[in-house]
């Protein structure tokens, strides 16, 4: 397996919808950040967000175990806060180890669920 990936993305455009049509957690809408780490080690990851209005929060800490991928939800991020609903933001995702990201995002605030995805933009 050929190594992968870039150690800084960015994703410009992040919502995650105050409201949804299902209470599946699947269904719930939802913001994604897929991180692939194709490399022999641990991928330590931090994410910071970024406001129109308001300071950045972060980092938030996670980790990618090796040859392997996380499917993060941002609904489940927590510390060093929960992010907020209704609002937007942008993310920084920077790791110790080059990775590749991909952005989803699932809006069900009406029975005709929209999914988007994107591939993020990364720095070298």
């Amino acid at each position: 397996m050929t190594d992968v990936g870039h150690k800084i993305w960015a994703i410009a455009e992040g919502y995650i919808p105050g409201e949804s049509s299902f209470q599946d957690s699947a269904l719930i809408s939802h913001e994604t950040a897929c991180i692939l780490n194709t490399r022999d080690r641990d991928a330590n990851v931090r994410i910071t967000l970024y406001f129109a209005d308001r300071d950045p929060v972060g980092p938030y800490q996670i980790t990618v175990p090796a040859r392997r991928t996380k499917h993060l939800r941002f609904n489940d991020l927590s510390d060093p806060q929960p992010v907020p609903r209704d609002t937007d933001y942008s993310s920084v995702i920077e790791s110790d180890v080059p990775i590749v990201v991909q952005h989803t995002r699932l809006d069900s605030r009406k029975s005709e669920i929209a999914l988007m995805t994107t591939t993020s933009f990364h720095q070298d």
